[in-house]
């Protein structure tokens, strides 16, 4: 079975501790997968139960998933393109590699899981749930977390291109050596999310919604003419 760390990761927060920011760290998952068996069945079917299973090296896109269930997983160098897999649920598994365009992840659940090195574009998230989960490497545009609940989530060593967090709840969620280009908060909630490791942090939307979360100084003042034009100030 898989082991999870109930302790610090490696980003600017400390784990469950904190740190002189007063900001708590997030929980990482730390998977140990078993002897896999490789996947050999054909396409993937709404409903189904994965238990065990690598996926690795294939054509996945356009195939129908919705409700399914993923436990010990391994998904390797796959194609999602167009996948459903709605209401799935990804458990103590590791994603690496996916590559594809408009797949659908609404209202799934992801928990204990690594997702590293994704190329992943317009990938539909809204509503999901994202618990332990690590996203290292790679790059993701245009990935839509509305009303999505974030917790103990870290987003390390990759590109955010335009995440649309609208209406989310993100909590002790970390952004660690990546970059956020074109952010949308509006209407998000946040609490113990620290920004400080995103480089860009660019924001289109929800700057009043930055309450619960701890930015740097430098990216305070690369803020400051969204944040004055957000309040009406003229800088002159």
């Amino acid at each position: 079975m898989v082991r999870r760390a109930t302790g610090a990761g490696s980003g600017t927060g400390s784990g469950t501790g904190g740190d002189a920011a007063g900001v708590k760290g997030a929980r990482r998952p730390e998977v140990r997968l078993p002897a896999l068996e490789p996947w050999r069945e054909g396409e993937l079917e709404p409903d189904g139960d994965y238990d065990g299973v690598e996926f690795r090296e294939l054509d996945l896109g356009g195939q129908e998933g919705v409700g399914a269930r993923f436990m010990d997983c391994a998904l390797t160098g796959c194609a999602v393109d167009g996948t459903a897999l709605g209401r799935a649920r990804v458990l103590d598994s590791v994603l690496t590699g996916l590559r594809g365009v408009g797949t659908q992840f609404a209202e799934s659940t992801f928990r204990d899981v690594e997702l590293v090195d994704a190329r992943l574009g317009g990938v539909q998230l809204h509503g999901a749930v994202l618990e332990r989960v690590v996203v290292r490497g790679g790059k993701i545009d245009c990935p839509n977390l509305r009303e999505a609940r974030l917790k103990d989530v870290v987003f390390e060593s990759c590109v955010l291109v335009e995440p649309d967090f609208a209406g989310a709840r993100l909590e002790r969620v970390e952004f660690v050596d990546c970059a956020v280009k074109g952010a949308d908060f509006g209407g998000a909630t946040l609490k113990d999310v620290d920004l400080r490791g995103a480089a860009p942090l660019e924001l289109v939307r929800g700057l009043d919604r930055l309450s619960g979360a701890v930015i740097s100084t430098g990216q305070l003042l690369d803020l400051a003419p969204v944040l004055a034009a957000a309040l009406g100030i003229r800088v002159l």
